[in-house]
């Protein structure tokens, strides 16, 4: 349309009033030319150009016809030079005003849209938070709606003192679910070295023991104070003995792993305020003693790459992270997410005896050619998606690839406990080709603002992924299902 302005055969009527930037130049000529062609006579070339000049001076459509002067000018063009025109100019009148009208409807409905437009865009001006978007998809698509895991699922990766904080009634509600769900058996990853130990083991195995297992925490503060980090019991000269004999005994009361959260690398510091790094030599012997123990060591490392990016428009966690500033780590104060990775990749390095399990798909879900060169490299490392299926899912054709490649590397977690609908959506996720389904229960999808879709397992990699990796890594796993599928 803008080019009209400019081309070299632009129509008199357009030359001797130029078009409002509201009005297109292509009606005026498409108008201008019938009318010429139609008339065919050069003598009455000037009329027809004085009776457009006329007509499209009246029109401006960013205005109703019932605002505008459009009405009056078309008939005062008309009568205005009466007596001065001959028969023949006085029969061509109505033709041209009557092809002028013919396309006045669509010059209306462009006036219309524009004043809508204007409006739209004086009522943008209260905008909308990004919070308060609420869209329903209109796709229609198959639906599997499954309450159930095809195969007893051992969920590795769960928050039993985090979530439920030791309450009873909360813990009987979710063996319900557990059982309905078809878990056999959670792992707890709450179980700090010392009292909280001891209080998590009377909570979880006091009634349902042959459904819990428990990995240890270690106590990287003891009595130190919070703000003294020269006072933390991880830098005092015995801490590495003192951990490994806190194990020993924890591992004979029945604990099955470690878990090592991601404030080691991201918080913890040195008495000199700088981060504790997580390959740091002094903690050698604690892994080592995991390895000599048999105890698998699931290690939080890092966050999603968003979080370490600049909280903008362009960020794709904008929303999850203006609601969490706290999961947020600028570069100006934290080590980059791939320093943090290549300390852990060291420290797994060091440690070939020892398996550890790199939680959240080693925090790579997002770019799964890390995932498999993390894999490739250390063959004693294997990994769990817990709060994942919101990034596999939305790459599915690679996500399906990944892990019918890696099929005995990956584990069952969901970092759970959660309502019931998250565990639909996990084994939907696992079990069906169903699309753009939601990851999350929450109205507002909580990591990541899009759905995610089923990658359709078959059944062998579904009982590795469900049971049988973690019955081969976790002790204490095998028991309990033998005692699950007797029932």
């Amino acid at each position: 349309m803008r080019d009209s302005y400019n081309a070299p055969n632009t129509c008199a009527a357009c030359s001797i009033h130029p078009p409002r930037p509201a009005v297109t130049g292509c009606m005026r000529s498409i108008l201008t030319r019938y009318v010429l062609r139609s008339l065919g006579r050069k003598r009455h070339f000037r009329f027809a150009v004085r009776t457009l000049a006329a007509v499209f001076e009246g029109i401006d459509s960013r205005l109703s016809l019932r605002e505008s002067s459009a009405g009056p000018q078309l008939f005062r063009c008309a009568s205005v030079d009466r007596t001065q025109l001959s028969p023949s100019e006085r029969r061509l009148r109505w033709p041209i005003l009557l092809a002028f009208l013919g396309c006045l409807p669509s010059q209306l409905a462009f006036a219309q849209e524009s004043a809508d437009a204007a409006n739209l865009k004086t009522a943008d001006k209260a905008e909308l938070p990004l919070s308060e978007f609420f869209p329903i998809p209109k796709l229609k698509s198959n639906s599997t709606e499954l309450t159930s895991a095809k195969y007893a699922a051992v969920d590795v990766h769960t928050h039993f003192y985090l979530r439920l904080r030791h309450d009873p009634r909360q813990l009987q509600e979710f063996v319900q679910l557990m059982d309905r769900n078809n878990v056999a058996v959670c792992v707890s990853l709450d179980g700090r070295l010392g009292d909280q130990l001891q209080r998590h083991m009377e909570y979880l195995w006091t009634d349902f023991k042959d459904r819990f297992l428990i990995f240890a925490n270690i106590d990287w503060q003891g009595q130190g104070e919070a703000e003294n980090p020269a006072s933390w019991a991880c830098h005092q000269p015995d801490f590495a003995r003192r951990t490994v004999f806190a194990l020993e005994q924890a591992h004979q009361q029945g604990i099955s792993g470690v878990k090592v959260f991601k404030t080691f690398g991201l918080n913890y510091r040195n008495p000199d305020g700088t981060l504790i790094a997580i390959d740091d030599p002094r903690f050698d012997p604690i892994w080592e003693a995991c390895g000599s123990l048999g105890l698998p060591v699931i290690m939080h490392t890092a966050d999603p790459s968003a979080f370490f990016e600049p909280i903008t428009p362009q960020n794709e966690r904008y929303e999850e992270l203006s609601r969490h500033p706290e999961w947020h780590f600028p570069s100006d104060k934290y080590p980059s997410r791939a320093s943090l990775h290549a300390a852990r990749n060291r420290l797994f390095s060091r440690h070939r005896g020892t398996t550890f399990i790199a939680a959240h798909f080693g925090n790579d879900a997002e770019d799964l050619s890390e995932t498999a060169r993390m894999l490739e490299e250390h063959p004693n490392v294997v990994v769990e998606f817990a709060s994942r299926i919101s990034e596999l899912g939305r790459q599915p054709y690679s996500a399906r690839e990944f892990i019918l490649n890696y099929a005995d590397r990956i584990l069952f977690g969901t970092d759970g406990p959660w309502p019931e609908q998250r565990y639909f959506y996990y084994w939907r996720f696992l079990e069906t080709r169903d699309e753009y389904f939601p990851y999350s229960e929450k109205p507002f999808p909580p990591q990541g603002f899009w759905r995610i879709y089923g990658v359709y397992l078959p059944d062998s990699v579904l009982q590795k992924i469900y049971y049988e990796n973690a019955s081969r890594v976790i002790p204490g796993v095998r028991e309990r299902l033998q005692r699950w599928h007797s029932k």
